[in-house]
C-alpha cells in the first residue's frame, strides 16, 4: 500500500495489517463517505480562497494584502498537514482546518497569478478536475492499475521531485537558484511537464490507497484522512498547473 503522497504513506493502515480492523459495520471507513469528506474539504478550501482572492488588491507598486493570507495559509498548511500525518485520528479536526486554511494560500496566489496572466485560474481548475475525473474513471474502469512497479516509479519520481524542490529552497536563501527548470524556455516547460504528470499518478496511487482501506475496515476517522491526503494532491496539482501555464503564456 504504497503511495507517492506523503499523507497517504506506507504505514498508515500499518495496524490493520497485524489484523486489527473495525468490526462495527458502522465504525468502518467507506468509499461513499470518503467522497463526501472529499466533497466537504473542497467546499471549505473554495469558500476561504474566494475570501482571499477578494481580499488581495493589486497597486503600481504591487499586490496589497496577499502576505497575511500567503504566508499564513502556506506555513499554517503545512503544520496542520504535519499534525494530521502524525495523529491520524485527529483528521475529523485537523483535515477541514487544513482545507480552510491552505483556501487561503491558494486564492492569495490564483489572486497573483491571475493578475499577471488574465484567466488562468480558471484554465488551471478545469485542468485540475478534468485530470482528477479522468484518472478516476481510468481507475475504476481498469485502464490504469496500481501495480507494485507502477508504484515504485511514481513514488521514486516524486521523491526526485521534492528533493530538487527542496534544494531550490535552499539555493534561493543563498542568492541563486537551480538554472533553467523554474524559466519559461523548452527546459523549463518539460520539467513542469513532468512535474504535473507525477502529481497527476499521484492520485492513481491516492484512489487505490483509500480503496485498499476501505477494503481492509479502516476506523472511520480514516475516510477523512483520506479526504485530506487527496486534497494534498489535488492542491500540489492545481500549483503545477498554475506554473506550467504562467510559463507558458510568458513565451507569448
Amino acid at each position: 500500500m504504497r503511495s507517492g503522497n506523503p499523507a497517504l504513506s506506507e504505514s498508515t493502515f500499518l495496524d490493520l495489517a497485524s489484523g486489527t480492523v473495525v468490526r462495527n459495520p458502522g465504525e468502518v471507513m467507506t468509499l461513499n463517505g470518503t467522497v463526501n469528506k472529499t466533497g466537504i474539504l473542497l467546499l471549505l478550501c473554495v469558500i476561504t480562497a474566494a475570501f482571499a482572492w477578494n481580499q488581495v488588491q493589486f497597486t503600481e507598486a504591487g499586490p496589497v494584502g496577499a502576505g497575511p493570507y500567503l504566508w499564513g495559509g502556506l506555513i499554517g498548511g503545512l503544520v496542520l498537514a504535519l499534525v494530521t500525518v502524525f495523529k491520524k485520528e485527529w483528521a475529523p479536526v485537523t483535515a477541514p482546518l487544513y482545507a480552510i486554511v491552505e483556501g487561503f494560500f491558494l486564492g492569495a496566489i490564483s489572486a497573483m497569478f491571475n493578475h499577471l496572466y488574465d484567466g488562468i485560474v480558471m484554465q488551471a481548475v478545469l485542468l485540475t478536475f478534468g485530470t482528477l475525473f479522468a484518472l478516476l474513471f481510468a481507475y475504476r474502469s481498469g485502464l490504469i492499475r496500481a501495480t507494485e512497479n507502477f508504484k515504485l516509479g511514481v513514488v521514486a519520481a516524486t521523491g526526485g521531485i521534492m528533493l530538487v524542490y527542496l534544494a531550490s529552497i535552499v539555493l534561493r536563501m543563498f542568492g541563486t537558484d537551480i538554472p533553467l527548470i523554474h524559466e519559461s524556455g523548452i527546459i523549463g516547460i518539460g520539467f513542469s511537464l513532468f512535474v504535473v504528470v507525477i502529481a497527476a499518478l499521484n492520485l492513481v496511487l491516492d484512489f487505490d490507497f483509500i480503496e485498499s482501506g476501505v477494503e481492509r475496515g479502516a476506523p472511520k476517522h480514516m475516510e477523512w484522512y483520506g479526504a485530506f491526503g487527496l486534497l494534498v494532491t489535488l492542491v500540489w496539482l492545481y500549483i503545477e498547473f498554475l506554473r506550467l501555464l504562467a510559463k507558458l503564456q510568458s513565451r507569448n
